[in-house]
C-alpha cells in the first residue's frame, strides 16, 4: 500500500543531539569520579540500560545520584542551546516530503528538552503534530508511541513508515506493525537492526526508498 504518513524519530535523525547527551552524562558522572567512555555509553544504549547503573554498582548513595542526574539534565539543556545540533539538509528534505506525506515526530525525549531543541528551528512547521515523553503510557521499545501517532492520524499501520536510528525505536515500530527505515548513526552503529525495512546512510537517500511505494 502507498505510504501516506511519515513518523519521525527526533534525536539522531532530525537533530544531532546524541553526542551532547553523551557529553552531559559524562560530565555529570565525572563529578562522582566515574569516567564514561564513548564505547561504554554506546554499550548502554545498545542494551537499553542506564549509565547510572555504574554509580549504583559503586555503592554511591541514591541521593547523590539524583543530584547528578539533575545536573546531567542541566548540562544537556546548556549544550542543546549553545552547540550546533543541525543536520545538514534536513529542512530541504522535509520541504520535499511534506508535499507528499503527512508527518509527525514521535520521540521519547522529555518535552522540555524537545521544545528547547526546536525553539529556534523550523522543523516543526513541517509536522502535523509531535508526541514526546508523557504523551503515551510506555516509552520505546514498547509500541505505545507509534500506536498513539497512528491513532492521531486515524491511519492504518501499512499506510505509515517510521524513520529511526536506534534498536529501541525499531523495536517500537515493529511492535506497532509499521515498516521502519533506519538512518545510520555513529552512536547506534552496534545496534541490531534485524527486521528493518531498509538501512540508509543518510536522509538524502530517503526519497528514493519512499518512491518504491
Amino acid at each position: 500500500m502507498k505510504k501516506k504518513y511519515i513518523l519521525w524519530d527526533n534525536d539522531g535523525v532530525l537533530v544531532d543531539t546524541e553526542p551532547w547527551y553523551f557529553e552531559a552524562n559524562k560530565s555529570a558522572l565525572s563529578e562522582l569520579d566515574i569516567s564514561l567512555t564513548r564505547e561504554e555509553y554506546m554499550h548502554f544504549m545498545q542494551t537499553g540500560t542506564s549509565v547510572w547503573t555504574i554509580a549504583e554498582q559503586k555503592g554511591i548513595e541514591p541521593s547523590r545520584i539524583a543530584v547528578q542526574r539533575k545536573k546531567r539534565n542541566q548540562y544537556y539543556q546548556y549544550f542543546i542551546e549553545t552547540k550546533d545540533i543541525n543536520i545538514p539538509g534536513v529542512t530541504d528534505i522535509l520541504t520535499e516530503l511534506s508535499k507528499l506525506y503527512s508527518m509527525a515526530i514521535v520521540t521519547t525525549s522529555k518535552k522540555e528538552d524537545f521544545l528547547l531543541i526546536h525553539k529556534d528551528r523550523h522543523i516543526l512547521q513541517y509536522m502535523d503534530f509531535y508526541l514526546a515523553g508523557g504523551d503515551y503510557a510506555r516509552s520505546k521499545p514498547a509500541p505505545d508511541p507509534y500506536l498513539a501517532a497512528m491513532a492521531r492520524f486515524h491511519a492504518a499501520a501499512d499506510e505509515c513508515i517510521v524513520i529511526e536510528d536506534s534498536a529501541r525505536g525499531l523495536q517500537s515500530a515493529i511492535a506497532a506493525g509499521i515498516d521502519c527505515i533506519i538512518v545510520r548513526n555513529e552512536f547506534t552503529a552496534t545496534h541490531d537492526f534485524s527486521g528493518a525495512y531498509k538501512i540508509i546512510d543518510s536522509l538524502r537517500d530517503l526519497s528514493r526508498e519512499l518512491s518504491k511505494w
